[in-house]
């Protein structure tokens, strides 16, 4: 199989090889072999034009941003500011005060649960996540409701890893005050069905957060046409640099939330007897920003924003298909998570091995998986498994490279099993 596919909207062939030259990295070697790279779902490879970026701030006109009346500052405050924009069109939010610059889906998550949560959580109240949460969306509502004397409920999954929504239903209370969900997830590749979600919470004016980290890079998030309350996600899964991330929230969410930390640019004034704050979304931006990366993240979205994304997503699904069913047909090798609706991320475990040794003797083929948990816990209690091996593809791998890890899989057995 090759490595073009039509789009099946367009009709136009997606091409592969071409989005791949703009990848340096992917030119590279791992051990003396070509490098795959199968674990975009930990962060993706990041294109020429987001390095170039990086380096054009840096070499040109590094500086702090806002209140600077000279040129770097100028320059680099414009640079930062239209950062925000482009976020706003790329989330379709109604407007760019909802952006806030954070480090990563974390803190976007933490700094809620800080800050609405505390406001709004109270003893013998009740929050909702999934059994199939990230870390990161489970443990700062457990400690939120450990601090308020709340109780955290889960909506249980099936075999498949799909949430089951007639239990989510009988979850849904007059002692609901907040819903937390994963859009896509990482260790499954589910796709939940975050619109229904959010619907049948509203019908009981309860405000719903979405974890985008995932999602975010394979599927169009619309926050209007979703009516999400909240939604975070992470640059670095999306082509841009770490230590970046965005929480959308509603205008008038925001404007009714306590400040999550305190600094300069998030205040108006400071007196001794009474500091006043800022607008938002300066209001949750305290102290210098990570400037050259939030840039950067503006070019990573952009590039994204310019490529052929229904071919890619076509492509990944087709990479997907490709994968599992060759998976699946290696005896011993089990797949984890079949749901219907998926990412293109495959997580398995193979019969009496150890996913942390096929992960090592993979790596020495030059093919870069994920091992372990990855910070899922609960998922992989579920399936009463220690862990996965987990290839997770974005529209830059080809079916050649899914060949190898194949054959990689098959001698892993021959050699380990001996």
């Amino acid at each position: 199989m090759d490595s073009v596919i039509t789009d099946p909207v367009t009709k136009a062939p997606f091409d592969v090889e071409s989005v791949r030259r703009d990848f340096p990295v992917l030119k590279g070697k791992a051990h003396g072999k070509p490098l795959i790279y199968f674990d975009n779902a930990a962060t993706s490879q990041k294109p020429q034009v987001v390095i170039d970026k990086l380096v054009d701030y840096y070499s040109n006109y590094n500086a702090n941003i806002h209140r600077g009346v000279h040129y770097l500052s100028q320059k680099a405050s414009n640079e930062f500011d239209v950062v925000r924009s482009i976020v706003q069109k790329f989330i379709n939010a109604s407007s760019e005060r909802e952006i806030i610059f954070v480090k990563g889906t974390t803190e976007g998550i933490n700094l809620v649960a800080s800050t609405y949560g505390r406001k709004n959580v109270k003893a013998g109240d009740e929050v909702i996540v999934s059994a199939m949460e990230h870390h990161s969306n489970i443990v700062p509502w457990q400690m939120l409701c450990e601090e308020k004397g709340a109780t955290l409920k889960v909506i249980p999954m099936n075999e498949k890893g799909e949430i089951i929504m007639e239990e989510y239903k009988k979850l849904l209370s007059d002692k609901t005050k907040f819903v937390s969900v994963v859009h896509t997830s990482n260790s499954l590749g589910t796709v939940n069905p975050v619109k229904e979600i959010i619907r049948l919470a509203h019908e009981r004016n309860i405000p719903v957060m979405v974890d985008a980290a995932q999602g975010i890079v394979h599927s169009t998030i619309d926050v209007q046409k979703l009516d999400c309350d909240f939604l975070t996600f992470s640059g670095h899964k999306v082509f841009s640099p770490t230590g970046t991330g965005v929480l959308f929230g509603k205008t008038e969410l925001l404007e009714a939330m306590p400040p999550y930390q305190g600094g300069g640019e998030m205040i108006s004034s400071v007196k001794f007897e009474k500091t006043t704050y800022n607008e938002i979304p300066y209001k949750f931006e305290a102290g210098t920003p990570n400037i050259a990366d939030v840039i950067g993240l503006g070019a990573g979205l952009n590039y994204f924003s310019g490529i052929d994304q229904a071919g890619a997503h076509a492509h990944e699904q087709a990479l997907l298909k490709y994968a599992s069913e060759k998976l699946s047909a290696i005896d011993g090798v089990r797949l984890i998570g079949t749901a219907k609706e998926k990412a293109s991320v495959v997580s398995f475990v193979i019969d009496g091995l150890n996913a942390l040794d096929v992960g090592m003797f993979l790596d020495t083929m030059g093919i870069a998986v994920r091992t372990g948990q990855h910070c899922t816990e609960p998922v992989m209690d579920q399936f009463c498994i220690p862990g996965t091996i987990r290839a997770s593809f974005l529209f830059y791998n080809t079916f050649a490279e899914i060949d190898s890890l194949i054959e990689g899989v098959k001698k892993a057995i021959k050699l380990l099993k001996n």
